[in-house]
């Protein structure tokens, strides 16, 4: 039986520092995470120089925002990490793994017609607003000639989507997000974990998909619906990290297998 994050130990119902706790231990890191992206686009703007003589850090400051970026959310995952309830399951994991091979599949799947088709330039209409796309420009190691370099930043790109974007995202929106539309007004940690609603639903999945570039819309779509399928069936915050972290993995290893650079 699912154990409620809103009793754990230290935790107890009816104290306001606990909930407090538990609310910033739920949204601080995404909040965190989520400044990170505001100042990378606000650094590119002012020092970015996209151009073959330009120094590393200037032309993608991704390449040194994206590790602090890490740094910083994993201490707050570190501190808060008491106020989390996973409750791993070998049985949900499993189940989770073949959510996410399933859910980045449909997200990959774009992309991989844009090179079955054998199309060229950018798409219009319909299959624009799909994500049929070459999605070849983005976050590139190859700016590194170095390859201790080249490899230390594929490894942290790995890590940060494959364990630190599956835990603050999984956290927020199916840990405290799905809660807090139900009950935002009361006490949403009395809410149980994976409590089916369509409010939820339409609320978590709707903003886990404007938190997306519009490419991503399609995609983000049927695959936060898995999520929310797998949240509520297996009422497991544990299955829903694994399943993030299984599809950014796979995500990160067809990237790295075809160039689609875009796609992180």
């Amino acid at each position: 039986m699912n154990q409620d994050p809103y009793e754990t130990p230290g935790n107890r119902a009816g104290d306001s520092a606990s909930t407090d706790r538990l609310t910033l231990a739920h949204v601080v890191p995404f909040a965190v995470f989520m400044g990170f992206l505001i100042l990378l686009q606000v650094v590119g703007s002012m020092i970015g120089w996209d151009h073959p003589d330009a120094p590393w850090w200037r032309r993608d400051p991704a390449h040194w925002i994206y590790p602090l970026q890490c740094a910083g959310v994993l201490v707050l995952l570190v501190r808060y990490w008491k106020s989390y309830t996973f409750d791993w399951s070998l049985k949900w994991s499993a189940v989770a793994v073949v959510f996410g091979a399933v859910g980045i599949g449909f997200w990959l799947l774009p992309t991989a017609l844009y090179d079955h088709w054998g199309m060229e330039g950018k798409t219009t209409g319909l299959l624009d607003w799909l994500g049929v796309d070459a999605r070849r420009d983005g976050f590139d190691p190859g700016i590194f000639e170095n390859p201790a370099a080249r490899w230390t930043t594929i490894v942290l790109r790995v890590f940060r989507a494959a364990v630190i974007v599956a835990l603050v995202e999984e956290i927020f929106w199916r840990g405290f997000l799905m809660r807090f539309v139900l009950d935002w007004e009361g006490d949403y940690w009395k809410q149980p974990f994976g409590k089916p609603s369509l409010l939820s639903f339409a609320i978590v999945t709707g903003a886990f998909v404007v938190a997306h570039a519009p490419v991503d819309y399609a995609g983000a779509f049927i695959y936060g619906t898995l999520t929310y399928l797998l949240c509520i069936w297996s009422r497991n915050l544990g299955a829903c990290v694994i399943m993030h972290a299984t599809a950014n993995l796979l995500m990160c290893l067809y990237i790295l297998q075809t160039g689609k650079f875009g796609l992180w």
